[in-house]
């Protein structure tokens, strides 16, 4: 049976299994649809993977531990792969169904983690944090549910393997009760971790604590994106550890910022079912990001609100990224009200022109092509058309050292978005003799108090146009004259270009001076146009570094007018 076949079935049909009733749990009784029996077999194939990379020395210290990529045992890795080993033992439907050899194996994960755990109670994200309560938080996060499935596995012999969780998720509750953050999401993933370990333990510090985070109020903006504006990261996960902390803390009105969150990613999605991440204040900025993450918030409001386009994205995403969902199996195996069947679809938005202010962005979409036009970002805007990708449009000129193009805001002028700034580059006369220090120390004649002279001008507008099957992006840059200008159209790797010139010394770099270009991934074309090649200066003093991606270079002087089509 094929991938995508499989899904859609998967979808809306129970495999009958027998399972054991061999807990009181629901979970354990109720039959497993398609999808999720799919995903604890992509999780089995994962297992096998992890043979030969756990620490096996008993005389080191990182016994039990899981490398990272960069060999370096992590506590992070460890327990993902506890939770991915406690998900197959307590699963009917896995081939490691109540193992043994698994239970060794998580036995002596946890095991490390004890070894390692800081006697606060807090672990370390050692490329970064130390004596961490946030990553304590997502430990505990993978883990909570971990210790659930074991217990609920009643695999012979787990006692002591039981034991060692208890005792780790209690020392690191204690952490959480008192620790501090960095970042705005790690409240909620603080406060989720401390909603989980009060359903495994009651506890009214818990609770008390993850109220004292709530007491800031949700930072979600009237677009419906939360502070960091990762959409290809932390934005899922806070919409997940959202939900948690609704259900365990019954504050169902915790819900509402998540469903604000998924009514505008539906219009954060790229033809190919990726995310805008451009915008993102995050590491995943302009990362290339898909939409599992998502999957369980879609999910578990598209069944709860009996919400169709919820539904529809649900979908969308099995046919885009299903095996992707495998990494969180452990919160579907854990809410058994996931398995129910979804909700008839409802059409999502394909064909939209929306801004949304409080993100410096603006969307337009039509089928299967799209454009991104983003504020306070070097990389202004960005064309989709299928799997052909023009990451990034930057502009820049070698004007005092800080001629890379960015605006502050994005503006409507009746069907044209218009992007703007207006540079300065002044000259200083001699200081102003009774303000002179006497020993000459220019940290006492700030050059704020000079008077200019010969002072240059810079004012760049770009208006972009929706034109039939694409934009056309119209350049006007004004002021001093004969200022050297360079257009980068920077593309995905994987592509084949039409209509442009290689760079002679560098690589991934072509110049266009033609009338048409193209770029070809796949099946997909993204044809640009015209060009312009006045000069070969493709890195300007003061520009940002070239993209490791190629890149067609169009180059001028001021005044500089131009413009380009994207079909």
């Amino acid at each position: 049976m094929k991938r995508r076949q499989f899904v859609t079935i998967g979808a809306t049909t129970l495999v009958a299994i027998p399972i054991l009733d061999f807990a009181a749990s629901d979970n354990f009784k109720q039959t497993k649809p398609a999808w999720l029996i799919e995903l604890i077999k992509l999780n089995d194939n994962n297992i096998e993977t992890f043979n030969g990379k756990q620490v096996d020395d008993k005389s080191l210290k990182s016994y039990g531990a899981i490398l990272d990529g960069d060999e370096i045992p992590s506590p992070q890795s460890s327990g993902n792969y506890i939770s991915m080993l406690a998900c197959a033992i307590s699963s009917p439907e896995s081939a490691f169904f109540q193992s043994g050899v698994l239970l060794k194996k998580i036995e002596s994960a946890v095991q490390y983690l004890l070894n390692v755990q800081h006697s606060d109670g807090t672990i370390d994200l050692l490329s970064t944090n130390f004596h961490s309560p946030p990553d304590t938080a997502f430990s505990v996060d993978k883990l909570a549910p971990a210790y659930s499935f074991l217990k609920m596995s009643q695999t012979k012999g787990s006692e002591a393997a039981l034991s060692s969780l208890k005792t780790y998720l209690q020392r690191a509750g204690e952490s959480l009760i008192v620790g501090g953050i960095h970042t705005p999401n790690h409240r909620w993933v603080v406060s989720a971790a401390l909603t989980k370990l009060n359903d495994l333990w009651p506890d009214i510090r818990y609770t008390n604590r993850a109220e004292e985070w709530l007491m800031e109020h949700i930072d979600i903006d009237a677009d419906g994106q939360y502070a960091e504006k990762s959409t290809g990261g932390y934005t899922p996960l806070v919409n997940r550890v959202l939900i948690i902390m609704s259900k365990g803390l019954k504050k169902p009105e915790i819900l509402n910022a998540v469903r604000k969150n998924l009514k505008m990613t539906m219009y954060y999605v790229h033809p190919n079912g990726e995310v805008v991440t451009e915008a993102s204040n995050r590491q995943d900025k302009g990362s290339i990001g898909t939409l599992e993450n998502y999957y369980y918030s879609y999910r578990y409001l598209s069944l709860l609100d009996k919400n169709g386009e919820f539904a529809s994205m649900c979908r969308q995403i099995e046919g885009t990224c299903f095996p992707k969902l495998v990494h969180s199996l452990d919160t579907f195996l854990e809410d058994s009200s996931l398995w129910n069947e979804l909700p008839p679809s409802k059409p999502l938005p394909v064909s939209y022109a929306k801004a949304f202010p409080f993100s410096g962005v603006a969307r337009i979409r039509r089928d299967n092509w799209d454009a991104t036009i983003l504020s306070n970002n070097p990389g202004w805007l960005t064309f989709h058309k299928g799997d052909a990708v023009l990451q990034a449009i930057r502009i820049s000129a070698s004007f005092f050292g800080k001629g890379q193009f960015q605006s502050a805001e994005i503006q409507k002028q009746g069907e044209v978005w218009v992007l703007s700034s207006k540079l300065e580059g002044p000259y200083y006369q001699p200081y102003p003799k009774e303000q002179i220090d006497p020993n000459g120390d220019l940290e006492k004649m700030p050059r704020t108090n000079r008077r200019q002279s010969e002072v240059q001008y810079l004012e760049t507008i770009i208006k972009i146009t929706e034109i039939s099957g694409g934009i056309e992006v119209d350049f006007n840059m004004i002021g001093t004259e004969d200022v050297p200008v360079t257009v980068e159209l920077i593309f995905r790797s994987g592509g084949k270009f039409t209509g442009v010139i290689p760079h002679i010394t560098k690589p991934n770099a072509f110049l266009f001076k033609e009338a048409a270009g193209t770029y070809t991934l796949g099946k997909d074309t993204i044809y640009f146009g015209k060009g312009k090649m006045e000069h070969k200066g493709i890195q300007l003093r003061g520009a940002l570094p070239a993209f490791d991606a190629p890149t067609v270079y169009l180059t001028g002087f001021t005044p500089f007018k131009h413009f380009i089509t994207l079909t």
